[in-house]
C-alpha cells in the first residue's frame, strides 16, 4: 500500500471527499514527523513505534566505480 492507496481508503472509510482525506493523512505523517524531529519517539498502540535511531559511519562501495567512500553518521 502507498500513500495514495492509503488516502483512498481513508476517503471509502470516512466518507470523506479525497481532498480532505489528503488532509488527514498528510497532518497525521506531520505529526509524527514533527515529533521524531524533537526527538520524542511515536508510539501507536496496536499499530507500531517510530523512533530515530543513531547508526554508526561505515564504508561504503559504489558498485559502478568500485570506489570505496566512507558513509557519514546516520539517524534513521
Amino acid at each position: 500500500m502507498n500513500k495514495t492507496d492509503l488516502i483512498n481508503a481513508v476517503a471509502e472509510g470516512t466518507e470523506l471527499s479525497k481532498k480532505d482525506a489528503t488532509k488527514a493523512v498528510d497532518a497525521v505523517f506531520d505529526a509524527i514527523m514533527n515529533a521524531l524531529q524533537q526527538g520524542d519517539k511515536v508510539q501507536l498502540i496496536g499499530f507500531g513505534n517510530f523512533e530515530v535511531r543513531e547508526r554508526a559511519a561505515r564504508k561504503g562501495r559504489n558498485p559502478q566505480t568500485a570506489r570505496t567512500d566512507a558513509l557519514y553518521a546516520l539517524a534513521s
